[in-house]
């Protein structure tokens, strides 16, 4: 694993995170869900600022690194800081993924692929449903 270990997350019950998120959040955030491709809210935003975790708010990418990966859902060659982002296995779906989590919080974010644009080699495929915006 990359990143902050699992102990410095913020423990929390689906009930609190049920009375917080919408149904469709809830299972992308806290079940490790997915969106169709092409259907959430960032996946062709091109505004300026930063986007945060949906759950706990913490800062996770700057829309400076997003790029266009015709995949459908927003992804960024770098993460703002190595640490607010956890790395771990996936092996669900009879797969080999990375999958990264918010380290504060465990909020499922989505997967890490190492098909992204220079200088990183890096994409990180992310559910809209997992982040929001903060605009500049």
């Amino acid at each position: 694993m990359v990143g902050k270990t699992p102990d410095t997350v913020v423990p929390r019950d689906d009930d609190y995170w049920r009375e917080r998120l919408t149904p469709q959040e809830f299972h992308i955030c806290r079940q490790q869900g997915t969106e169709r491709a092409f259907t959430g809210e960032y996946w062709d935003c091109d505004n300026v600022g930063v986007y945060r975790c949906r759950c706990c708010d913490s800062a996770l990418f700057h829309s400076s690194a997003k790029y266009d990966a015709g995949c459908g859902w927003p992804s960024f060659c770098r993460p703002l800081e190595r640490d607010n982002i956890l790395e771990k296995p996936d092996t669900s779906h009879g797969m080999n993924r990375t999958e990264v989590e918010c380290t504060q919080c465990g909020c499922h974010l989505g997967h890490l692929f190492s098909d992204g644009p220079a200088p990183t080699g890096l994409r990180y495929c992310i559910n809209s449903a997992s982040i929001r915006l903060e605009e500049d």
